[in-house]
């Protein structure tokens, strides 16, 4: 069983930062990629940030990048995700999620957290 918990979310004003992390209880947390997702209210679910196993490949959605940086450390099995230059349409609940294969899509998901929430106020 596959557990991951996010944590880190919050109020943070416009420019502001945050750091999201999400920890995984599983075994061989290196052999999964890593995957954000955020979904704001009344919309759906979207990709943010990908991480290869080993952390050297990662893949961002246009909105986030330059902005965002997402790293994992395979010795805490722990993700990480920087966002930096935080703007009000950031505001939504992050997940992580765990991923046999490299994609952006919600389908190819195999595990999923319960998310955190980021407020960006303007």
């Amino acid at each position: 069983q596959v557990q991951l918990v996010e944590s880190g979310g919050g109020l943070v004003q416009a420019g502001g930062s945050l750091r999201l992390s999400c920890a995984a209880s599983v075994r061989s947390f290196s052999s999964y990629n890593m995957n954000w997702f955020r979904q704001a209210p009344g919309k759906e679910r979207e990709f943010v940030a990908r991480i290869s196993r080993s952390g050297a490949t990662t893949s961002y959605a246009d909105s986030v990048k330059g902005r965002f940086t997402i790293s994992r450390d395979n010795d805490k099995n722990t993700v990480y995700l920087q966002m930096n230059s935080l703007k009000p349409e950031d505001t939504a609940v992050y997940y992580c999620a765990v991923s046999n294969g490299w994609s952006p899509l919600t389908i190819d998901m195999n595990y999923w957290g319960k998310g955190t929430l980021v407020t960006v106020s303007s």
